[in-house]
């Protein structure tokens, strides 16, 4: 059945399509912001930023590039499932992309707890002795803010994928009411797009310089 408010499915997808939007685009505006800081402090002290990009581990930051690339597959699949009503591989699916962020985040916790043994955590665990250390404290500032807002999006959307594969495993969404799902599905994609601007302008700045 169809909210009271609408006439077809057809208008129900539309308007949750139009309000996920508008929710996303406040999103851009608050990362915006943030990439917006960020590269005015990176243009005003490239030496110390590029020396705390060397600091980070290109590899684990590769291998969660990819885990998200794989996870932004899956839950296309698990849309393109989802609007064809075919609901074991939406539960499939799904619970994969879930289970890919969850290593994406573990990844990223085991990355974390070597900034800590590494002594490149600002005011908890800095003990950084190289060149520049303000600035190269100033990046790492910028680095955990950046990279932990990204988590905790993660985080929220790894919840709200799991809800959606239970609903999906109850029945809840057939074919002519896949929309929940297709809304997840460009929460997850924003997510991970955001991650995809976060690789160059953190790990990749110090490569060159």
């Amino acid at each position: 059945m169809i909210g009271e408010q609408y006439t077809t499915f057809e208008q129900e997808h539309a308007t949750a399509e139009f309000g996920m939007w508008v929710f996303l685009a406040t999103e851009v505006m608050l990362f915006g912001g943030l990439f917006t800081v960020y590269t005015v402090y990176r243009t005003l002290y490239s030496v110390g930023f590029a020396e705390g990009s060397r600091h980070l581990d290109l590899l684990l930051g590769g291998v969660n590039t990819g885990v998200l690339l794989v996870s932004s597959l899956t839950m296309a699949l698990a849309v393109h499932a989802a609007q064809l009503g075919e609901r074991r591989r939406v539960v499939r699916y799904l619970l994969l992309t879930a289970l890919l962020g969850a290593i994406f985040m573990l990844i990223k916790g085991v990355e974390y707890s070597k900034h800590f043994a590494d002594g490149t955590v600002p005011r908890l665990a800095w003990e950084y002795a190289g060149p520049n250390p303000a600035q190269v404290q100033l990046f790492f500032l910028a680095y955990f803010a950046l990279t932990g807002l990204h988590a905790v999006h993660l985080t929220i959307a790894i919840l709200v994928v799991a809800v959606m594969a239970r609903l999906a495993s109850r029945g809840a969404f057939p074919a002519q009411r896949h929309t929940p799902v297709e809304m997840a599905g460009l929460y997850w994609h924003f997510v991970d797009m955001i991650w995809i601007f976060l690789l160059p302008l953190l790990y990749l700045f110090g490569l060159n310089r």
